[in-house]
Parts: C-alpha cells; structure tokens; sequence
C-alpha cells in the first residue's frame, strides 16, 4: 500500500488562520500562569511571615528581572482573560463563522496588546 497523500512537516510554511492563533495562545498563556503562579504564592507567603519577609519580598519585587516576569504574568492573564471571554461568547452560539471568528480573535489580540502595554507602564 503506497502513501499518496503528501506531508508537510515544516511549521513554518503552514500559515494559521488567526483563530487557531487565538487559540494556540490562550493554551500558551493558561501554561505561563500554572508555571509563574509558584512564584508569585512563594512571594505572598513571604511577604505574610514577618515584618522582615515583607521587605525581603518588597526586594525582590523591585528586581528588573521578577519585573519583567510579573509583567509577562500580567500580559499572560489578561490574554487568557480576554481570550477565555471570546470562548465563551462563542459557546454561545456567537462569533462561530470564519468572518467573524477571524475578526473576534485579531480584536482579542489587539486588546491583549493593549493590556499588556498599560501592565508595563504600571509596574515601571
């Protein structure tokens, strides 16, 4: 039995419609939040065990590195925020043609942009 079909194996001439985008980024950002949540309970636990934990934490806080990391926490949650909302507008029974799933999903992005802009300028 010969394989007829052909296999394109390269990821990067495959283009996703932005929908799949949307999608594969919401997954991405829930796996960003499991991983950085370890740091930020470790942060609330220390900050919560004394007056001198408190500013332990309140030192690490203003490291430009735990920052930045804060920050792509921040940008993660308001994308899968956003993202998880277009979900649920789409189980009900909205947003579910090409047109508009397409154009739901670049908007969901648009605003996560957004968000994540005002999360740095909030933090710096």
């Amino acid at each position: 039995m010969k394989k007829q079909r052909p296999v394109n194996l390269e990821l990067n001439t495959i283009s996703f419609p932005p929908s799949a985008i949307a999608s594969i980024l919401h997954r991405v950002s829930g796996v960003i939040m499991l991983v950085l949540v370890g740091l930020l309970v470790w942060l609330l636990s220390t900050s919560l065990s004394s007056p001198e934990g408190f500013a332990k934490a309140q030192s690490v806080m203003f490291h430009p590195v735990v920052k930045f990391v804060i920050w792509g926490f921040l940008t993660a949650l308001g994308y899968h925020l956003l993202a998880g909302l277009r979900h649920m507008v789409m189980d009900m029974g909205y947003w579910e043609e090409l047109d508009s799933g397409n154009t739901s999903a670049k908007a969901i992005v648009v605003l996560a942009v957004i968000l994540s802009v005002l999360a740095g300028v909030w933090l710096w």
